[in-house]
């Protein structure tokens, strides 16, 4: 069995406004609680953590190690990130214990190629990029592949039960749920181009500031 990813981190003794000055020395302020243990303010490399991202993905397993003492089991709970540039504020390492099931949410990644998409041109619409699992630990995927080859028409519909889920994992969400679909194209009316020359029936155009011809009468010949 691969080892789990690991993590260093050191007890935290500055809190509140504070830890800005954290931040700006590349250290990322970070709490750590669940299953008995009491919640404990540290901190950890902020390089260290976004690398930890990056390479083990989301709801990994960490191995994290808080000064000389024995490596805990944790998942990342919640990261708190800056609006703009996305980086990490803050983060919520949660203690697990490897014989608990688990509830958390797993990204949706989608496999296969649907021919209401690439022949007729319609939009592939995911209605939940994450669904909930519950498994053990060591059973929790990373993703659920989501076979959207059976797309064939915008009448043709996905659901929750057509996720692959692994042996060990229960999918914690309503099985006929409706998860994807194809929209159709959007088709724009062309706009109605009126014919040159006047309309049937129209009035004949006068010259600028004259009056119309008025019709002739009997009255008037006589005169």
């Amino acid at each position: 069995m691969p080892s789990r990813p690991q993590l260093a981190a050191e007890e935290r003794q500055l809190h509140g406004k504070a830890v800005a000055r954290l931040r700006r020395e590349g250290v990322l302020p970070a709490v750590i609680y669940g299953h008995g243990h009491d919640s404990q303010a540290i901190q950890v490399q902020a390089r260290a953590f976004d690398t930890l991202r990056r390479q083990a993905g989301r709801n990994a397993i960490v191995d994290l190690k808080v000064g000389g003492t024995r490596a805990t089991p944790v998942i990342v709970h919640g990261v708190q990130e800056h609006p703009v540039n996305r980086n990490a504020l803050h983060v919520d390492f949660f203690v697990i214990k490897m014989t608990e099931e688990l509830t958390v949410d797993v990204a949706v990644v989608t496999t296969g190629t649907s021919d209401a998409v690439e022949k007729q041109g319609g939009t592939l619409m995911l209605m939940h990029d994450t669904l909930r699992v519950r498994a053990l630990p060591d059973a929790i995927p990373q993703s659920l592949e989501l076979d959207i080859s059976s797309l064939d028409s915008f009448d043709a519909v996905l659901h929750n039960s057509d996720i692959v889920l692994p042996e060990g994992a229960t999918l914690v969400a309503e099985p006929e749920e409706a998860i994807a679909r194809v929209q159709a194209p959007r088709v724009e009316e062309e706009p109605v181009v009126a014919e040159e020359g006047a309309e049937e029936g129209a009035p004949e155009e006068t010259e600028e500031g004259a009056e119309p011809a008025a019709e002739s009468t009997d009255a008037d010949a006589e005169g």
